[in-house]
């Protein structure tokens, strides 16, 4: 177990990643379900809403944070893909190797986990400073339960156990084929059929149920039903992806798109991992526009009071998400390009070899990730949009403050992502130094 957590030359960042992705992970759920927790106290009339407003939030962060801890186990299982199927190779059980991996994978998001926890009792009481209702919330009313403090953590350990034992499935039924990496990540077009069916049904509830149930539990099913399309998109993406790889692979005209395009077509579902915090950041800036289009057209008119407070208490809401959404997506385009350039390593070696230069492979890699980016930003943004067509229409969809509001946060993903391509860049140059 030591030498299986001890990092290889120059891979300290593989094992720092997963951590601080972890932390990120469990900071960001106890700070954000300890926020909702207090509106849950209050018994007005106003209250079903809030408590409604709290739920979307949580339900639209579920899906990208739990798709950020599963990154963050399979890049912990990169480095340790070659040692188990060695150590099976070798002779040790199936079962040897899976107790192995879920055990170190399971430390690793512990540590993640504790950081977290620290950071969460760090910004608890900047978290109580925020204003709802005119009122600072309080450091106590956002401060989770011991128990609802270790039920989170246990659910990230769970998290962190589950993706290690579906990484096992290469290594255990195959420990040759790891070696030689000769295992492939077919993407078939069914996916697409049963991804637009969803999407398809969502947008017939989204347009049907409003009209028959109340606010609050219009709004609680309406996230569910959002979370739905978002999770819809990580089935979608990947087919969209290698058929866009597939057409650029056949105009490419230089050595770094071409390599770019068959990095993606190679692994269409790793190169979705990277792009998809932007898929859930694009999805919800559409929310974010519609939002504050929505807030100025009420206080525009004769609102009372509690109506105006709403307003302003939606806008901090939004920000928060939004601002939780970002820390997300940096994290994850972080974690996710380190595992790639590991799972890469033998193909930049074999570049090496033939003569390749660095900053042709760096070309590759940046081109590898904004060329799905785009394709991404835009079809997730299109799909909220025709999601929150029914209930808003298109007028405040294209209000000048909604398209600028989605603009600035497109532009503020896509400067993060390039941001943290910046950053893996050291392990790339240390990929090249070993060939």
């Amino acid at each position: 177990m030591a030498l299986l957590l001890r990092p290889a030359r120059g891979e300290n960042a593989v094992v720092v990643l997963p951590v601080v992705a972890f932390g990120t992970v469990t900071a960001l759920v106890l700070t954000v379900v300890g926020g909702a927790q207090s509106f849950w106290s209050w018994t007005d009339d106003y209250a079903p809403v809030y408590q409604a407003l709290a739920a979307v939030a949580l339900v639209l962060l579920v899906v990208p944070l739990v798709n950020l801890g599963g990154a963050a186990a399979r890049l912990s299982a990169r480095r340790r893909d070659d040692r188990l199927s060695t150590l099976r190779l070798l002779g040790v059980t199936p079962w040897g190797v899976a107790v192995i991996t879920v055990v170190e994978s399971v430390l690793v998001a512990g540590a993640g986990a504790l950081a977290g926890v620290v950071v969460h009792l760090a910004v608890t009481p900047l978290v109580g400073l925020i204003p709802f209702r005119g009122v600072a919330l309080g450091s106590d009313a956002v401060t989770l339960t011991p128990l609802g403090i270790l039920t989170v953590v246990g659910a990230v350990l769970l998290v962190a156990a589950a993706s290690a034992a579906l990484s096992l499935r290469r290594v255990v039924v195959s420990p040759l084929g790891v070696r030689l990496r000769a295992t492939a990540s077919p993407v078939h077009w069914f996916r697409v059929v049963l991804g637009l069916s969803v999407l398809a049904l969502v947008f017939v509830l989204v347009t049907v149920f409003p009209s028959i149930a109340g606010l609050a539990v219009t709004i609680t099913v309406l996230a569910l039903l959002f979370a739905a399309a978002l999770a819809v998109l990580n089935v979608i993406g990947p087919w969209v992806l290698k058929v866009t790889a597939a057409r650029q692979l056949r105009r490419s005209e230089s050595a770094d798109r071409l390599l770019a395009a068959r990095m993606v077509s190679d692994s269409p579902t790793a190169a979705w991992r990277q792009v998809s915090g932007i898929a859930m950041a694009s999805f919800m800036a559409v929310f974010a526009g519609t939002g504050v289009a929505l807030m100025n057209v009420m206080n525009d008119g004769e609102a009372s009071a509690a109506d105006a407070a709403l307003a302003a208490d939606m806008r901090t809401g939004l920000l928060i998400t939004l601002i939780a959404s970002f820390l997300m997506v940096a994290a994850s385009v972080g974690v996710n390009q380190a595992a790639s350039v590991l799972d890469q390593r033998d193909l930049h070696r074999s570049l090496h070899h033939l003569g390749v230069p660095l900053a042709t492979v760096d070309s590759a890699r940046r081109r590898a990730v904004m060329s799905p980016l785009l394709i991404t930003a835009l079809g997730s943004a299109l799909c909220a949009a025709l999601l929150v067509f029914p209930l808003l229409g298109t007028a405040l969809i294209t209000a000048p403050e909604s398209l600028l509001t989605i603009g600035v946060v497109l532009a503020v993903g896509i400067g993060v992502v390039w941001a943290s391509m910046r950053v893996t860049r050291p392990l790339l140059d240390r990929s090249f130094e070993s060939a």
